[in-house]
């Protein structure tokens, strides 16, 4: 009977501490080529250096910019521009 008590506190713990997981996408796709028109996109690389090796070691296919890829958050880019001083 403790072993299922502790095993349920157990559980219960770390479902408790669930985080949402974040999306993450990188700026290169690898396009590999299944055959009859299938492709499968491999949006895991930094650079077009990263994603060519894939490629080449026979996984018929070539490296693209992704399309769904945003880059860095508009929010942490710090805004410059002319102040305007309100007129009293």
């Amino acid at each position: 009977m403790r072993i299922i008590l502790i095993a349920a506190f157990v559980i219960a713990a770390m479902s408790l501490d669930a985080r949402p997981v974040k999306a993450y996408e990188t700026p290169w796709c690898a396009m590999i080529s299944l055959g009859l028109g299938n492709v499968y996109w491999d949006c895991r690389y930094n650079s077009l250096e990263e994603c060519v090796p894939n490629v080449i070691a026979g996984n018929r296919g070539f490296c693209n910019p992704n399309p769904l890829w945003e880059g860095p958050y508009a929010a942490a880019r710090p805004r410059y521009g002319k102040r305007r001083v309100r007129a009293r």
